[in-house]
């Protein structure tokens, strides 16, 4: 059986140039704002994520409560906001998509 890419669902506040860097590497990227879903709760959004099969790419840390808290999930990509510029950004993603399938990421945090 072959292994499912990661897809990735990129909260609001990841800068757009993340989500060009990672499509020039042919990767399935979908934006909060191109989703149409900006300033819904985070459990929407991670609940959102995980209907389209998306990995949620954020910063906020109120999704690794909701990882602690049990909700069931696709994955989470979390990273705290200052400590990557977008070049270090994308190639964290680039190393979780080319390493890691979307069985690898259920209920799975990747700390980036």
């Amino acid at each position: 059986m072959l292994a499912e890419p990661l897809r990735f669902y990129m909260d609001q506040h990841i800068p757009a140039s993340v989500s060009q860097g990672l499509r020039r590497h042919a990767i399935d990227v979908l934006t909060c704002q191109e989703a149409g879903r900006c300033g819904l709760t985070d459990a929407d959004q991670l609940a959102f994520a995980k209907a389209e099969q998306r990995v949620l790419v954020t910063f906020d840390t109120d999704f690794l409560a909701l990882h602690q808290s049990g909700v069931q999930h696709e994955g989470i990509a979390w990273s705290p906001e200052q400590k990557h510029g977008v070049g270090q950004l994308i190639q964290a993603l680039l190393l979780v998509h080319g390493v890691l399938d979307r069985a690898d990421m259920q209920n799975h945090v990747e700390f980036l």
